[in-house]
């Protein structure tokens, strides 16, 4: 498959999707964003044979089909959707949120590859998006880098024992829960070793990201959470990692660039060349700990969520949603992202996921509950 659809595309990884098509020489035929903006138009002058959709069905659409002049243009969900649906094609879901969900159906449906950057998908609805993707017989190549380095440490071996995820523990490392009352949003931007887009850099710094890492993780690769474990290894290069049933290891290892799990899930189950500078070990050091859970309690919560099963994870990710957005407008100090997430699990009731509107309900209340809170806390 050389044709590739992009929906996210200003985001983070969806520019970074397109430096590598660029790299590879693939043809985009698709890009999809949330707003008509003038780095989409920009996009899309740069891709003249690629269909653009915009989630946004708002009273900006006129003037940017204006700009566009005669190349198809589709606004509302419907229309990334259908994007998706194109069969024959690789599908790059690098949209944030439980939004990307649909997408992801839609995409697995039509048998597609689909190189998936979405976690929320696999933590809202991982039964529903494994049930599509069996029914579509296409394919899901994770994107996220831990567990695109757990699904090549999986090629060609047995089921394993357990995995663990790394994570870097985010520029508030080693800090103590009391300090972190006054941290602003602009300092937990500053990730130590990641460039991310807003949400996930702040979900780092809260380790709320890593909850939902071990989400997806467990649904992804089909395991208990007692088999998906958590290290902070500060140095970023140990991606993840597999356990075997003899206690082998198997590490995935490389330079901190959203480019390589990116290039891997486009090209599987062949490997690009040069993508980037080759990892130099000699001199380097390792280090690993637990993490610390009193001071950063939203992975914790992840886990518990995890447990409920049903609509909670669902539940957990949209009150994180929220809660981040709150924090970086200023309206919720650091400490109360992990307050709205506990206070929201605890009031919306938890129901099975039989469907896609199952979750969308579980996803609404969450976030209204969860807005709640917060005006409660500001008051």
């Amino acid at each position: 498959m050389e044709s590739l659809a992009v929906l996210g595309v200003t985001g983070s990884i969806g520019r970074q999707t397109l430096a590598v098509a660029d790299q590879l020489e693939m043809t985009v035929t698709g890009i999809a964003a949330r707003r008509p903006s003038d780095e989409l138009l920009e996009i899309a002058k740069r891709y003249p044979a690629a269909d653009v959709a915009v989630a946004d069905n708002g009273e900006a659409r006129d003037g940017f089909v204006e700009q566009l002049g005669s190349r198809l243009v589709g606004f509302g969900p419907e229309a990334l959707i259908a994007m998706a649906s194109h069969p024959g094609q690789i599908v790059m879901n690098a949209i944030v949120g439980v939004a990307g969900l649909p997408v992801t159906l839609a995409a697995a449906e039509a048998g597609n590859r689909l190189a998936l950057a979405n976690k929320e998908s696999m933590v809202a609805a991982g039964v529903l998006v494994r049930e599509a993707v069996a029914r579509g017989g296409g394919e899901l190549i994770p994107v996220d880098s831990e567990h695109s380095a757990i699904f090549q440490c999986l090629v060609g071996e047995p089921p394993p024992a357990k995995i663990v995820l790394t994570a870097s523990g985010g520029p508030f490392r080693g800090m103590k829960r009391r300090a972190l009352a006054e941290v602003t949003p602009q300092q937990a931007l500053r990730h130590p070793n990641w460039d991310m887009g807003q949400r996930v850099t702040i979900d780092s710094a809260t380790l709320a990201n890593k909850a939902l890492e071990v989400l997806e993780a467990s649904a992804l690769f089909e395991l208990g959470l007692d088999q998906v474990e958590v290290v902070i290894h500060p140095e970023s290069v140990i991606h993840s990692l597999v356990v075997f049933s003899d206690g082998s290891m198997k590490a995935q290892l490389g330079p901190a660039d959203m480019r390589l799990p990116i290039a891997y899930a486009l090209t599987y189950p062949n490997r690009a060349k040069s993508i980037v500078s080759e990892l130099t070990l000699a001199g380097a050091s390792f280090h690993f700990e637990e993490p610390d859970l009193e001071t950063f309690p939203t992975l914790a919560l992840g886990y518990a969520a995890g447990r409920a099963g049903g609509t909670s994870p669902a539940v957990f990710n949209a009150a994180d949603e929220v809660a981040v957005d709150a924090f970086l407008n200023d309206q919720l100090d650091f400490l109360g992202i992990a307050q709205v997430i506990e206070h929201t699990l605890g009031e919306v009731e938890n129901q099975p996921v039989r469907s896609l509107a199952d979750v969308q309900l579980a996803d609404q209340e969450a976030r209204r509950i969860a807005s709640t809170c917060i005006g409660n806390l500001l008051r």
